[in-house]
């Protein structure tokens, strides 16, 4: 659930400031009371007036989706953290039987959540809308020889992301729980993330093989502000197939919801005395699944599923297919080029577009871009950048690809992905790829590119 105080706290941190230390002589008594009546009517009306330069009144539309708008905080919001106090005041933190592990339920974890918000209000602004993106590999080094590069490559990318939109960015390559590997490692990530990030409301997990390629774009959370979970894929065929959703991205609220499902979530998971009978009923449930192995995916399909009156209807979980929010790299990669062509042409007739920017004004950019991809759609048929390029069964790290597909088209696809969001980053640096298959080099770009 959403934090119902949370525009109370708004109230209350927009009046939070220091006592100025007690200077003034007797002497000068009546002169520093005066000054201090000027400053604090200067800051009341400061706070009443929009736009009044301060970090919490700070804010920004996102991306227009569907032809709605949200205000977000401004990329640089974090500036108005204080990450140098915590209270020495008790919060769950200090409770002796709180476990990270999977393992250990969470109760009252909303509660907690407030609690530790009213103890930091400087985290309070924007807290709504706050996003934790988490991912991560291997502890070892790749297998593949190409891995570790790939990985790394990746890796960027994410970072990318995060920075030019404002947010924060965890990377496990830990196993949290040792016993749930591969694709249940995201489990005990996860719910680990939501514990230490007590100040974000969202935590966005991306597999480690998945590239956004649209840095403009935001995820629309308007969309989403009746739910607890997000993933991408189709509702008809939920019933049907284990791949009617991807559990390789999901958004999911940090709330005690969340921290619910993600127990009985895990609950089919190895480390579970259930799990082999777990993997009975998902291999008979889903007709095209063909391996008996209780995993991740099948297991998340079956709570959307089959259990919809405690989790589907409780609080609704969104099952996205309105735009990329992951999509398959073999239907996207071959259209890049096109849509790079597409993109420039729009620049050449709009002066606006091409202008030279710094990187920490790009938001701004991006909702100018709207007015012209207000026809390009969002999804298989769209020319808008595509925002998530997952390339599942390509296999980077281990190499165990699908066998529909060659290595050799795997990683050149990749590459193709990467230096097409890469050219997006590049643009702000003055420098793109002219080739979007050789990675290593880069061209400067002439004043008023592309005109």
């Amino acid at each position: 659930m959403v934090l119902s105080s949370l525009p109370g706290f708004l109230t209350m941190a927009s009046h939070r400031c220091r006592t100025p230390p007690t200077f003034f002589s007797n002497g000068f008594a009546f002169a520093g009371a005066t000054v201090l009546g000027v400053l604090a009517l200067w800051a009341f009306m400061s706070f009443l007036t929009p736009g009044s330069g301060s970090d919490f009144d700070a804010g920004r539309k996102s991306t227009a989706f569907n032809g709605v708008e949200e205000k977000q905080e401004c990329s640089d919001g974090s500036q108005g953290f204080d990450r140098l106090h915590d209270p020495p005041e008790k919060n769950f933190y200090d409770d002796p039987k709180l476990s990270y592990t999977i393992d250990k339920p969470i109760k009252n974890w909303d509660e907690k959540r407030k609690e530790w918000l009213e103890q930091h209000p400087s985290f309070i602004p924007g807290a709504d809308n706050r996003i934790l993106m988490v991912t991560g590999s291997q502890a070892t080094p790749c297998r593949n020889p190409i891995g570790d590069h790939l990985l790394l490559r990746l890796f960027k990318n994410k970072v990318d992301y995060c920075r030019i939109h404002g947010y924060d960015f965890f990377y496990n390559n830990v196993l949290l729980q040792p016993v749930m590997f591969s694709f249940w490692a995201k489990v005990p990530t996860v719910r680990a993330a939501m514990l230490a990030h007590p100040e974000a409301e969202w935590i966005w997990w991306v597999d480690s093989d998945a590239a956004i390629t649209d840095m403009d774009f935001k995820l629309p959370l308007h969309r989403y502000k009746n739910h607890n979970l997000v993933v991408h894929g189709w509702l008809t065929l939920v019933e049907k197939s284990w791949t009617s959703v991807n559990a390789g991205v999901f958004l999911i609220r940090n709330c005690q919801w969340s921290m619910d499902f993600m127990d009985v979530w895990a609950n089919m998971g190895p480390q579970s005395p259930e799990y082999d009978d777990w993997g009975k009923t998902l291999h008979t449930t889903f007709p095209d699944k063909e391996t008996p192995e209780a995993d991740d995916q099948s297991g998340l399909i079956y709570l959307i599923s089959k259990e919809k009156q405690k989790w589907g209807n409780k609080m609704k979980i969104f099952v996205e297919s309105e735009y990329y929010f992951e999509g398959y790299w073999l239907e996207i990669v071959g259209k890049l080029e096109n849509i790079t062509d597409g993109y420039l042409e729009i620049e050449k007739r709009e002066p606006k577009l091409r202008r030279r920017h710094a990187e920490k004004v790009s938001e701004s950019y991006a909702m100018a871009w709207e007015e012209h991809l207000k026809d390009a759609g969002y999804g298989r048929y769209s020319w808008r950048r595509p925002f998530i390029t997952h390339f599942t069964g390509c296999q980077p790290c281990t190499g165990d690809r699908n066998q529909a597909y060659s290595g050799e088209v795997c990683v050149d696809s990749m590459h193709k992905a990467l230096n097409f969001a890469d050219n997006q980053v590049l643009r702000r640096y003055g420098y793109m790829h002219k080739d979007l298959l050789d990675t290593s080099s880069v061209v400067p770009l002439g004043f008023d590119f592309p005109a």
